[in-house]
């Protein structure tokens, strides 16, 4: 019988080595499920709108808008801006439509972060990183 892979085991991951595709992959489940958990704690949203509100907040445009933030007001530190360039630099193949690669390669760049803070189990930091975000998104615009 198959054994339940446990969360504990994602700590096992290497994410200093990790390509920096794979740590936007997993940067990008995380910073949604955040997202989703902050509009439900609100409260104010109707449920057919759940997926309309999230995705204002995980847009690539919206993304993209929230790491110049970070960048502008110098809120990463060294390592993080590393991680950042490697995903920002990363090439995926391919662009969504409805987003310019410039837009896409920042937006890349902020979920690798998100992932490589998430795996190494920096939660505090992580959440700050998050919080910042949804914050900003919130106060200026959605993506």
């Amino acid at each position: 019988m198959e054994e339940r892979v446990r969360m504990t085991e994602r700590t096992r991951i290497d994410a200093k080595q990790l390509n920096s595709l794979a740590l936007a992959y997993i940067g990008d489940a995380v910073y949604e499920i955040y997202v989703r958990h902050h509009i439900l704690q609100k409260g104010t949203i109707r449920p057919n709108q759940l997926h309309k509100t999230a995705t204002t907040f995980v847009s690539a445009k919206s993304q993209a808008k929230v790491i110049h933030y970070l960048l502008e007001e110098e809120r990463l530190t060294e390592e993080e801006l590393a991680v950042f360039r490697r995903g920002r630099n990363a090439k995926s193949g391919s662009v969504p439509k409805n987003t310019d690669v410039q837009t896409y390669r920042y937006s890349t760049g902020f979920e690798a972060l998100i992932g490589y803070l998430d795996l190494l189990g920096r939660q505090e930091r992580l959440e700050e990183i998050i919080t910042t975000a949804i914050q900003f998104v919130e106060e200026n615009g959605k993506g």
